[in-house]
Protein backbone atom coordinates (compact mmCIF):
# COMPACT_ATOMS: atom_id res chain seq x y z
CA UNK A 1 0.00 0.00 0.00
CA UNK A 2 1.29 3.62 -1.03
CA UNK A 3 2.18 6.08 1.95
CA UNK A 4 0.76 8.91 0.04
CA UNK A 5 -2.49 6.76 0.19
CA UNK A 6 -1.76 5.93 4.20
CA UNK A 7 -1.27 9.87 4.88
CA UNK A 8 -4.92 10.63 3.72
CA UNK A 9 -6.51 8.31 6.32
CA UNK A 10 -5.64 10.64 9.13
CA UNK A 11 -7.34 13.44 6.73
CA UNK A 12 -11.24 11.36 7.39
CA UNK A 13 -11.05 10.41 10.81
CA UNK A 14 -12.95 12.86 12.93
CA UNK A 15 -12.80 13.08 16.67
CA UNK A 16 -14.75 15.80 19.08
CA UNK A 17 -13.59 14.64 22.90
CA UNK A 18 -10.76 16.77 24.55
CA UNK A 19 -7.67 14.69 25.09
CA UNK A 20 -6.85 13.25 28.14
CA UNK A 21 -10.36 13.07 29.60
CA UNK A 22 -11.89 9.48 30.41
CA UNK A 23 -13.51 8.09 27.79
CA UNK A 24 -14.58 4.78 28.91
CA UNK A 25 -15.09 3.75 32.55
CA UNK A 26 -15.85 -0.22 33.48
CA UNK A 27 -17.17 0.48 37.20
CA UNK A 28 -17.27 -3.05 38.59
CA UNK A 29 -18.24 -4.76 36.24
CA UNK A 30 -18.80 -8.83 36.30
CA UNK A 31 -20.37 -11.00 33.53
CA UNK A 32 -20.35 -14.61 33.51
CA UNK A 33 -21.51 -17.39 31.31
CA UNK A 34 -22.73 -19.99 33.48
CA UNK A 35 -20.45 -20.73 36.53
CA UNK A 36 -17.45 -19.17 34.43
CA UNK A 37 -16.78 -15.27 35.20
CA UNK A 38 -14.74 -13.75 32.51
CA UNK A 39 -15.38 -10.13 34.07
CA UNK A 40 -14.68 -10.14 37.53
CA UNK A 41 -15.77 -6.93 39.30
CA UNK A 42 -13.49 -5.05 36.30
CA UNK A 43 -12.49 -1.44 37.24
CA UNK A 44 -11.17 -0.03 33.91
CA UNK A 45 -10.81 2.83 32.46
CA UNK A 46 -9.61 4.59 29.31
CA UNK A 47 -7.96 8.25 28.22
CA UNK A 48 -10.12 10.31 25.29
CA UNK A 49 -7.15 9.83 22.47
CA UNK A 50 -5.57 6.62 24.10
CA UNK A 51 -4.31 3.79 22.44
CA UNK A 52 -4.68 0.53 24.54
CA UNK A 53 -3.40 -2.30 23.94
CA UNK A 54 -4.79 -5.52 25.56
CA UNK A 55 -2.78 -8.63 26.14
CA UNK A 56 -3.27 -12.21 28.22
CA UNK A 57 -4.19 -15.61 27.71
CA UNK A 58 -7.11 -16.80 25.72
CA UNK A 59 -10.22 -17.10 27.63
CA UNK A 60 -8.99 -14.22 30.15
CA UNK A 61 -12.22 -11.89 29.38
CA UNK A 62 -9.85 -9.61 26.52
CA UNK A 63 -12.98 -9.69 24.03
CA UNK A 64 -15.43 -9.35 26.36
CA UNK A 65 -14.47 -6.06 27.20
CA UNK A 66 -15.31 -5.18 23.47
CA UNK A 67 -18.64 -7.00 23.34
CA UNK A 68 -19.50 -5.49 25.89
CA UNK A 69 -18.84 -2.10 24.80
CA UNK A 70 -20.64 -2.86 21.24
CA UNK A 71 -23.21 -4.30 23.49
CA UNK A 72 -22.96 -7.96 21.88
CA UNK A 73 -23.04 -8.88 25.55
CA UNK A 74 -25.00 -7.11 28.79
CA UNK A 75 -22.88 -7.27 31.83
CA UNK A 76 -24.21 -8.89 34.75
CA UNK A 77 -23.61 -5.93 37.21
CA UNK A 78 -21.88 -3.03 37.39
CA UNK A 79 -21.67 0.08 34.95
CA UNK A 80 -19.99 1.18 31.86
CA UNK A 81 -19.94 4.68 30.93
CA UNK A 82 -18.57 6.03 27.18
CA UNK A 83 -18.10 10.05 26.76
CA UNK A 84 -20.53 11.25 28.94
CA UNK A 85 -23.22 8.75 29.33
CA UNK A 86 -24.02 5.51 30.82
CA UNK A 87 -24.46 2.39 28.14
CA UNK A 88 -27.03 0.26 29.62
CA UNK A 89 -28.47 2.68 32.01
CA UNK A 90 -29.51 6.10 32.71
CA UNK A 91 -29.72 8.62 35.79
CA UNK A 92 -33.37 9.54 36.92
CA UNK A 93 -34.34 11.36 40.06
CA UNK A 94 -30.76 10.50 40.94
CA UNK A 95 -31.23 6.84 40.78
CA UNK A 96 -29.53 4.83 38.14
CA UNK A 97 -32.24 2.90 35.74
CA UNK A 98 -32.32 0.21 32.88
CA UNK A 99 -31.88 2.59 29.98
CA UNK A 100 -34.10 1.88 26.70
CA UNK A 101 -33.02 0.49 23.60
CA UNK A 102 -32.92 3.18 21.58
CA UNK A 103 -30.36 5.19 24.78
CA UNK A 104 -28.17 2.19 24.08
CA UNK A 105 -28.18 2.49 20.07
CA UNK A 106 -27.59 6.04 20.38
CA UNK A 107 -24.61 5.74 22.78
CA UNK A 108 -23.50 2.23 20.77
CA UNK A 109 -23.24 4.79 17.65
CA UNK A 110 -20.22 6.62 19.51
CA UNK A 111 -17.93 3.33 19.02
CA UNK A 112 -16.98 1.06 16.07
CA UNK A 113 -15.48 -2.27 15.82
CA UNK A 114 -13.47 -4.34 13.53
CA UNK A 115 -13.52 -7.86 14.14
CA UNK A 116 -11.61 -10.92 13.89
CA UNK A 117 -12.90 -12.36 10.81
CA UNK A 118 -14.39 -9.00 8.86
CA UNK A 119 -18.09 -9.69 8.65
CA UNK A 120 -19.00 -8.20 5.39
CA UNK A 121 -22.03 -8.27 3.97
CA UNK A 122 -21.24 -10.78 1.37
CA UNK A 123 -24.04 -9.63 -1.37
CA UNK A 124 -22.93 -6.22 -1.01
CA UNK A 125 -19.88 -4.78 -3.17
CA UNK A 126 -16.95 -3.31 -1.08
CA UNK A 127 -18.41 0.18 -1.45
CA UNK A 128 -21.64 -0.41 -0.54
CA UNK A 129 -20.37 -2.39 2.47
CA UNK A 130 -18.58 1.12 3.56
CA UNK A 131 -21.53 3.23 2.45
CA UNK A 132 -24.47 1.16 4.02
CA UNK A 133 -24.73 1.63 7.63
CA UNK A 134 -24.04 5.72 7.20
CA UNK A 135 -27.08 6.04 5.12
CA UNK A 136 -29.10 3.72 7.03
CA UNK A 137 -27.84 4.20 10.64
CA UNK A 138 -26.73 7.98 10.89
CA UNK A 139 -29.06 8.64 8.05
CA UNK A 140 -26.71 10.64 5.74
CA UNK A 141 -27.60 10.95 2.30
CA UNK A 142 -26.77 7.83 -0.31
CA UNK A 143 -24.44 10.22 -2.31
CA UNK A 144 -22.40 11.79 0.68
CA UNK A 145 -22.40 7.83 1.77
CA UNK A 146 -21.04 7.04 -1.07
CA UNK A 147 -18.70 9.72 -1.45
CA UNK A 148 -17.03 9.26 2.23
CA UNK A 149 -16.85 5.66 1.10
CA UNK A 150 -14.75 6.12 -1.87
CA UNK A 151 -12.35 8.16 0.08
CA UNK A 152 -12.07 5.83 2.71
CA UNK A 153 -11.27 2.85 0.67
CA UNK A 154 -8.77 4.62 -1.25
CA UNK A 155 -7.02 6.01 1.64
CA UNK A 156 -6.55 2.05 3.06
CA UNK A 157 -5.53 1.47 -0.70
CA UNK A 158 -8.59 0.06 -2.06
CA UNK A 159 -9.74 2.68 -4.60
CA UNK A 160 -9.61 0.07 -7.56
CA UNK A 161 -11.54 -2.56 -5.37
CA UNK A 162 -14.73 -0.39 -5.15
CA UNK A 163 -16.87 -2.48 -7.02
CA UNK A 164 -15.60 -6.04 -6.10
CA UNK A 165 -17.53 -8.50 -3.56
CA UNK A 166 -16.17 -10.03 -0.55
CA UNK A 167 -15.69 -13.22 -2.01
CA UNK A 168 -12.91 -11.49 -4.55
CA UNK A 169 -10.44 -9.86 -2.14
CA UNK A 170 -7.80 -11.22 -0.13
CA UNK A 171 -8.18 -11.54 3.80
CA UNK A 172 -5.99 -8.46 4.17
CA UNK A 173 -8.50 -6.55 1.42
CA UNK A 174 -11.13 -7.55 3.26
CA UNK A 175 -10.12 -6.31 6.62
CA UNK A 176 -8.94 -3.52 5.25
CA UNK A 177 -12.84 -3.00 4.05
CA UNK A 178 -13.97 -3.62 7.86
CA UNK A 179 -11.46 -0.74 9.04
CA UNK A 180 -12.72 1.75 6.37
CA UNK A 181 -16.54 0.86 7.36
CA UNK A 182 -15.78 1.27 10.96
CA UNK A 183 -13.87 4.53 10.35
CA UNK A 184 -17.53 5.14 8.13
CA UNK A 185 -19.45 5.51 11.27
CA UNK A 186 -17.50 8.77 12.68
CA UNK A 187 -16.97 6.91 15.75
CA UNK A 188 -15.33 8.30 18.68
CA UNK A 189 -13.76 4.66 19.93
CA UNK A 190 -12.36 2.22 17.88
CA UNK A 191 -11.82 -1.29 19.13
CA UNK A 192 -9.84 -3.92 17.20
CA UNK A 193 -10.50 -7.48 18.01
CA UNK A 194 -7.55 -10.01 16.97
CA UNK A 195 -7.50 -8.08 13.66
CA UNK A 196 -4.90 -10.16 12.04
CA UNK A 197 -4.95 -13.63 13.32
CA UNK A 198 -7.20 -14.87 10.55
CA UNK A 199 -4.89 -13.39 7.64
CA UNK A 200 -1.99 -15.54 6.28
CA UNK A 201 1.35 -14.48 7.61
CA UNK A 202 1.96 -12.37 4.50
CA UNK A 203 -0.88 -10.29 4.60
CA UNK A 204 -0.86 -9.09 8.57
CA UNK A 205 1.56 -6.43 7.24
CA UNK A 206 -0.74 -4.35 4.92
CA UNK A 207 -3.36 -4.61 8.25
CA UNK A 208 -0.60 -3.05 10.40
CA UNK A 209 0.23 -0.38 8.54
CA UNK A 210 -3.03 0.93 8.16
CA UNK A 211 -3.24 0.56 12.44
CA UNK A 212 -0.51 2.33 12.91
CA UNK A 213 -1.12 5.26 10.54
CA UNK A 214 -4.38 5.46 12.81
CA UNK A 215 -2.45 5.27 16.11
CA UNK A 216 0.44 7.31 15.18
CA UNK A 217 -1.55 10.34 12.69
CA UNK A 218 -5.33 10.53 14.70
CA UNK A 219 -6.27 11.36 18.08
CA UNK A 220 -8.64 8.74 17.97
CA UNK A 221 -9.09 6.47 20.39
CA UNK A 222 -8.27 2.64 20.13
CA UNK A 223 -8.74 -0.43 21.97
CA UNK A 224 -6.83 -3.17 20.47
CA UNK A 225 -6.85 -7.15 21.73
CA UNK A 226 -3.80 -8.44 20.09
CA UNK A 227 -1.21 -11.16 19.99
CA UNK A 228 1.45 -8.87 17.82
CA UNK A 229 3.40 -8.44 20.76
CA UNK A 230 5.96 -6.24 18.56
CA UNK A 231 3.22 -4.33 17.06
CA UNK A 232 1.37 -3.69 20.80
CA UNK A 233 5.10 -2.71 21.81
CA UNK A 234 5.19 0.04 19.23
CA UNK A 235 1.96 1.99 18.84
CA UNK A 236 0.54 1.42 22.40
CA UNK A 237 0.39 4.63 25.29
CA UNK A 238 -0.21 1.83 27.77
CA UNK A 239 -0.22 -2.14 27.41
CA UNK A 240 -2.75 -3.91 30.00
CA UNK A 241 -2.22 -7.57 30.73
CA UNK A 242 -5.89 -9.30 31.38
CA UNK A 243 -6.03 -12.69 33.10
CA UNK A 244 -9.07 -14.55 35.06
CA UNK A 245 -11.64 -11.47 33.85
CA UNK A 246 -9.13 -9.02 35.63
CA UNK A 247 -6.44 -6.51 35.09
CA UNK A 248 -2.92 -8.07 36.21
CA UNK A 249 -0.66 -5.30 34.92
CA UNK A 250 -0.58 -2.40 33.03
CA UNK A 251 2.17 -0.26 32.38
CA UNK A 252 3.66 2.34 29.53
CA UNK A 253 5.09 -0.76 26.43
CA UNK A 254 8.71 -0.42 27.46
CA UNK A 255 8.29 -0.96 31.22
CA UNK A 256 5.69 -3.70 30.58
CA UNK A 257 7.85 -5.70 28.10
CA UNK A 258 10.93 -5.16 29.43
CA UNK A 259 10.37 -5.33 33.31
CA UNK A 260 7.09 -6.57 33.56
CA UNK A 261 6.66 -6.62 38.02
CA UNK A 262 3.81 -9.35 38.37
CA UNK A 263 4.93 -13.11 38.28
CA UNK A 264 1.51 -13.62 35.75
CA UNK A 265 2.94 -11.64 33.35
CA UNK A 266 6.21 -12.81 33.11
CA UNK A 267 5.00 -16.20 32.22
CA UNK A 268 2.68 -14.79 29.70
CA UNK A 269 5.37 -12.86 27.85
CA UNK A 270 7.69 -15.32 28.34
CA UNK A 271 4.98 -18.06 26.63
CA UNK A 272 4.42 -15.79 23.77
CA UNK A 273 7.54 -14.40 22.64
CA UNK A 274 9.08 -17.65 22.42
CA UNK A 275 6.52 -18.69 19.30
CA UNK A 276 7.36 -15.81 17.87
Amino acid sequence: MAQQQLEHVADLVQTGTTQGETIVRFERVRKAFGDLVVLDDLDFEVKAGEKLVIIGPSGSGKTTILRVLMTLERPDAGGVWVDGDYLFRVEKRGRLQRASERHVARVRTKIGMVFQHFNLFPHMSAHDNVAFAPNKVLGIPKGEAKDRAKALLESVGLGDKLDEKPSRLSGGQKQRVAIARALAMEPKVMLFDEVTSALDPELVGEVLNVLRELAHNTSMTMLLVTHEMGFAREIGDRVVMFDGGRVVEEAPPEELFSNPREERTKQFLHAVLDRT
